[in-house]
């Protein structure tokens, strides 16, 4: 009895600590969530010092660089009102890390309110002790799709 005891326990913390996010994933999980906060509050002082500078973000309409993407945040062009984050993955390779997010997005694009479907694929790199935005891209997908972890 005392065997099993001991290898179901072994077993239990064995299994959870595979489940288990590490606290870099924890960190890019936050990081990202502030991301889409900070879009939502056209906050472009926090997002200069979250993007790098060469920095691209691909949307439905187009391919852009950091101050263009800046720019529209800013003028509200495209307001990212909220975004409601379904299901989150994290990918780390060494300094790099990819932060896949499941949303639907509410936002208003050219004075015209749009409720869309993303998977958004984000890449940082760590630089440093902070963690920087190499990308930023949108892909349109069904309600039903689910990432992979």
């Amino acid at each position: 009895m005392k065997k099993i005891l001991v290898l179901s326990t072994f077993l239990f913390i064995s299994i959870t600590g595979a489940f288990a996010q590490s606290a870099t994933d924890k960190e890019l999980i936050q990081l990202s969530m502030d991301k889409w906060q900070w879009m939502s509050d056209k906050n472009v002082d926090k997002l200069k010092d979250l993007f790098d500078d060469k920095a691209k973000f691909v949307h439905m309409s187009g391919t852009w660089k950091k101050e263009e993407e800046l720019e529209i945040i800013k003028s509200g062009s495209i307001w990212y009102r909220k975004a409601n984050v379904k299901d989150t993955a994290v990918e780390i390779f060494e300094n790099t890390a990819i932060v896949w997010n499941r949303i639907t997005l509410d936002a208003v694009v050219r004075d015209q309110v749009v409720v869309t479907e993303f998977t958004v694929t984000e890449v940082y790199k760590k630089q440093g002790s902070t963690w920087k935005m190499l990308d930023l891209t949108f892909s349109s997908v069904r309600d039903s799709h689910a990432l992979k972890k």
